[in-house]
């Protein structure tokens, strides 16, 4: 009797550092929800440790990537200097990022971004970053929220003909909010699905690329409609999987 089996896209997810203070152990990993709404977008998530020289190695084995949350990119990346109320850096997980960046480029698997993802591609694509919103003159919106999930705060309005725009099928949508981090340049090449009240981009796209400023994967669950950017980053794994 023959047998058929579904074989899932791995999608890898970058992940945090950070070292046990009592035990002197260093370890790496990220929040569960990132992994959890991509398997119900019909992918099977894989964690990829920060080791300069293995990004090349890491991809042959996955469909695409999702950039994960974290801390700030470091401004060093774009040729700037550190301002007042820039946040924890991390050298390593910045170079390694990069190195897996430049591979999916060079072998055109998708790439997803979320918070720090979407900044960190931006700034691979050649943009740039405010690195303290309320050092920016003009952008009043709460982008940092202290409201857990799932709960929403501000509207962002989704620009129409991208692919955000056909992913949620709405022109505005609630987020959460919760970076003090932005785009402030975007990249040569890249679009903006998705704009702030105040005018912040917080979402934006290119070939084989789809970035967030929010994470839905923190109110997906909650909030279904939010599984969208998801489901559009797993539409684009398919097709480029199937070219």
């Amino acid at each position: 009797m023959l047998r058929y089996f579904i074989v899932k896209p791995r999608i890898g997810i970058t992940v945090s550092s950070s070292k046990d203070s009592s035990l002197q152990r260093a370890w790496s990993g990220t929040a569960l929800a990132y992994s959890a709404a991509l398997e119900q977008a019909g992918a099977l998530p894989i964690m990829l440790p920060s080791i300069l020289g293995t990004a090349k190695d890491q991809l042959e084995a996955l469909s695409g990537i999702l950039f994960s949350g974290g801390v700030d990119p470091d401004p060093e990346i774009w040729g700037a200097d550190h301002e007042s109320g820039l946040g924890e850096v991390d050298a390593l997980r910045d170079a390694f990022e990069l190195e897996l960046y430049a591979a999916a480029r060079e072998t055109k698997k998708p790439m997803m971004g979320i918070c720090r993802g979407f900044q960190l591609l931006n700034v691979a694509e050649g943009g740039t970053l405010h690195q303290h919103i309320p050092n920016a003159h003009g952008l009043w919106a709460d982008h940092r929220q202290t409201a857990i999930p799932p709960v929403l705060g501000h509207r962002v309005r989704v620009v129409g003909g991208t692919r955000l725009s056909s992913a949620h099928g709405v022109e505005t949508l609630r987020v959460n909010s919760y970076h003090h981090m932005g785009i402030k340049d975007v990249a040569p090449g890249l679009s903006v699905s998705a704009y702030a009240p105040d005018g912040l981009v917080e979402a934006i796209e290119g070939e084989l690329m789809l970035a967030v400023q929010w994470h839905p994967e923190l109110l997906f669950e909650a909030h279904p409609e939010h599984l969208a950017p998801f489901k559009a980053f797993m539409g684009m794994v398919q097709t480029a999987v199937s070219l």
